[in-house]
């Protein structure tokens, strides 16, 4: 099943709908043949306890079997909003050898989150971002929902420069109710910066999955003897021995998303690295452990 969701083969296909709707089949067949029986995460009439919830609500016997506190969901609260927030500069165009962008796989994956989302009848909207914020679709559960949003996500093309900070603060200022923010960027720009406006997002109550999107080079960095860079949203350029420059250059990578994976870590938020080498359905799969893992 991972080849025939590879990025490579699914390439192939133009249309976004039979994309997403491969990725999704593929990945709940996997799902049969693993110990992962299903999308929704244990206790699913329960939610983590927050400050300021009603103490009188813990679930004291989920406590005792879990050793974490959990709140009784009322029936209104079973729902949960999700919004697909996607990172629209033009560095998210970026592609190594014309094989899947950033903002390809992205799309990709996006698509097929609303197609599961709508499956648990979940509300699912879509917003983008560059040096501004643009709510694109408002979240709602109705019939129809996925195909405004795969039909709004195909008229997308990545442009312009990137303020994920400002953006995301925005998106926490926006919505006042508890939320799943689906988060789909590369995430080049200040570390500090990017990190302080996703614990904005995790203190106003919301739920946040960080899809850390990079090209399969910009990971590996298969390149060699003098070559010119360009920085796909500045135009600046810097010219390097890329054999002598490897090993620092890998370093940094690693440290850049472990910068990110700790910070996540600390505020709870699920952070899901990703390269465009990766195949769909162990993109979802590493997505689902994460969630797991957190109850």
């Amino acid at each position: 099943m991972t080849d025939s969701l590879s990025p490579e083969t699914l390439q192939q296909i133009q249309r976004l709908d039979l994309r997403a709707r491969m990725i999704v089949r593929g990945f709940l067949q996997g799902l049969h043949s693993s110990p992962h029986q299903g999308f929704s995460v244990q206790f699913s009439d329960h939610r983590r306890y927050d400050p300021g919830d009603d103490p009188k609500r813990i679930d004291w016997l989920a406590y005792a079997k879990t050793d974490k506190y959990y709140v009784k969901r009322y029936e209104a609260e079973t729902n949960l909003t999700g919004y697909l927030v996607l990172d629209l500069s033009k560095s998210m165009g970026f592609t190594h050898r014309q094989s899947m962008t950033k903002f390809e796989y992205a799309t990709c994956l996006a698509a097929s989150l609303a197609y599961l989302m709508t499956m648990q009848q979940d509300p699912v909207g879509l917003m983008t971002f560059a040096e501004k914020l643009n709510a694109v679709l408002p979240a709602r559960s109705r019939r129809g929902q996925v195909a405004d949003c795969l039909a709004a996500l195909s008229r997308l093309t990545p442009d312009g420069q990137t303020d994920i900070a400002t953006c995301v603060t925005q998106v926490a200022a926006m919505l006042k109710q508890h939320t799943l923010i689906m988060l789909f960027s590369d995430l080049l720009g200040s570390p500090e910066s990017t990190i302080a406006s996703l614990a904005q997002l995790r203190h106003a109550g919301h739920d946040v999955i960080v899809f850390h999107i990079l090209d399969e080079a910009e990971v590996h960095f298969p390149y060699h003897g003098q070559i010119e860079f360009e920085d796909p949203e500045t135009g600046e350029t810097v010219s390097v021995d890329a054999d002598a420059f490897r090993a620092d250059y890998i370093d940094q990578i690693e440290d850049f998303r472990r910068e990110h994976e700790r910070a996540c870590h600390q505020l709870r938020i699920d952070y899901v690295p990703l390269d465009t080498s990766m195949p769909f359905d162990k993109a979802l799969t590493e997505y689902l452990q994460q969630r797991q893992s957190r109850f």
